[in-house]
């Protein structure tokens, strides 16, 4: 029940707040009420969950379209626990950045953000392929509305970019699990067999390498990620490029064994040239969001890297990676939204010496700043360690490609810290700039704080995500 109560509360809480006329105040206090309910809700689960037992948790499963064999199942495993963790927490974050900042059409806009939540926590307990297509969709449509009502100066165009891209996924996700169920004859993720078709296979994995993003299907990261509200583009790069990665663990890897050995070479070598890329384009980036987008985009091929090892240290990697990101990014995004305000630009050129009578700004920046440097002792520093490790049982030339792209993430994000704390004051800088404000601290301090514990703990997630349930071993063996 509490997994149902996880999904549908923020969505009916979305409704309600749709039809009460409220005022901006209490709307944006509403939302934020359900957002952190939801996060204590996951508390609860996460106590009760029991990490030494193996198989689906918290489950529930009901008939839904009989003739199908469709069920409406959810549960979650260790590693989807904590997924939704992330989930609850970025978009907790998020709303409380929304109602800080005072976004207009609140009642539509904190509907939205509610139903997103709800939608992205059906993605990550799913265990029925129509149910989690529902889902997958739906996690889409709050995003378009937002990106295209919210958004920058050149949001329509980032918009129809982002729909055409996901549309296209989708489709192709449709076809290939409507092929699996009707081949299978059932829908059902633990019960429904494993499958030998490499089309079906590549089906679902475009899919997912579109929402992840892996090169060469990431057309349209840069101009989303730039002209979503910088809250929307932190829940973009924490949370949903997270349902694609999500989906190749559960679905593309899990189900389909021999096409993951057939295809492995080939996905890891096109997850090496999206991590490569990606850090190169960090590096080159003339603005605060533009690093971020590209390290995000790094970061989601060094995960695939870890996944299509196939080893045990892989997958335990590129959970932990899929947290500690998670969090780095929705928080970086949320310190540039605060930079924007406070300048109303973050191109590099104008800004700089934003330090200097703002310690708060500085000291969290270069916090999240260090822990994305993967330094020794950092969360980061673990996740990226067991996929390298894993990595490299399958082949040391992974490995290889992996350190030197770490080597190069910590250029371009020292070079981001040094262009808006340290350099030479720019022209938007002025004195009058204030330092973060307590609104903003309370929604990044518990941020850091996480990840300061995961830092310690790293175990947390990378030991208690595969109770006996790792997807594949060398050629794969099924969720129990």
């Amino acid at each position: 029940m509490i997994t149902t109560v996880l999904i549908f509360m923020p969505i009916a809480a979305g409704l309600l707040i749709w039809m009460l006329p409220l005022s901006r105040h209490a709307t944006g206090s509403l939302a934020v009420l359900a957002a952190l309910v939801e996060v204590g809700i996951w508390i609860e689960q996460a106590s009760r969950f029991d990490f030494s037992k193996p198989g689906l948790q918290f489950e529930q499963q009901h008939s839904w379209i009989p003739d199908l064999h469709v069920t409406y199942h959810v549960g979650v495993y260790g590693f989807s626990l904590w997924l939704v963790g992330l989930t609850v927490v970025a978009m907790a974050a998020a709303i409380s950045y929304g109602y800080w900042v005072g976004r207009d059409r609140s009642r539509a806009y904190f509907g939205l953000m509610l139903f997103l939540t709800g939608a992205t926590v059906g993605v990550f307990t799913s265990q029925d392929l129509l149910l989690f297509y529902a889902f997958f969709e739906g996690m889409l449509i709050p995003l378009y509305v937002l990106i295209g009502v919210w958004g920058g100066p050149g949001r329509l165009r980032a918009t129809i970019t982002f729909f055409i891209y996901t549309a296209a996924g989708s489709l192709l996700m449709l076809a290939a699990l409507i092929a699996y169920g009707l081949h299978a004859g059932t829908f059902d993720l633990v019960t429904g067999p494993q499958s030998t078709s490499r089309w079906i296979f590549l089906g679902f994995m475009v899919a997912f390498a579109i929402k992840a993003p892996l090169f060469p299907l990431h057309g349209w990261l840069p101009d989303t990620y730039r002209e979503a509200p910088p809250e929307v583009a932190a829940v973009l790069s924490g949370v949903i490029a997270k349902a694609g990665l999500y989906g190749m663990l559960r679905i593309a890897i899990t189900k389909f064994p021999e096409p993951t050995s057939y295809y492995r070479t080939g996905i890891m070598a096109l997850a090496a040239i999206t991590l490569v890329y990606g850090s190169l384009l960090a590096f080159r980036a003339t603005d605060f969001r533009g690093v971020v987008l590209y390290s995000s985009m790094a970061q989601s091929g060094l995960i695939v890297l870890g996944l299509f090892s196939g080893t045990n240290l892989g997958f335990d990697g590129a959970v932990l990676q899929m947290v500690a990101h998670g969090l780095v990014s929705t928080s970086l995004f949320l310190i540039a939204g605060a930079v924007e305000r406070r300048t109303t630009t973050d191109q590099f050129a104008l800004l700089g010496g934003m330090a200097k009578g703002r310690p708060a700004l500085a000291t969290l920046l270069m916090t999240f700043g260090v822990i994305s440097l993967a330094v020794p002792g950092s969360a980061a520093f673990a996740g990226e360690f067991l996929i390298l490790a894993g990595a490299f049982q399958r082949a040391w030339w992974w490995a290889v490609i992996g350190a030197g792209a770490i080597v190069l993430a910590a250029m371009y994000m020292l070079r981001a810290i040094s262009a808006v704390l340290h350099e030479a004051r720019g022209s938007v800088v002025s004195d009058e700039a204030l330092d973060l404000r307590p609104g903003e601290l309370a929604l990044l301090v518990p941020l850091v704080a996480l990840l300061l514990v995961l830092s310690a703990w790293p175990a947390a997630i990378s030991h208690h995500s595969f109770a006996g349930d790792q997807p594949v071993v060398s050629v794969g063996t099924e969720f129990k």
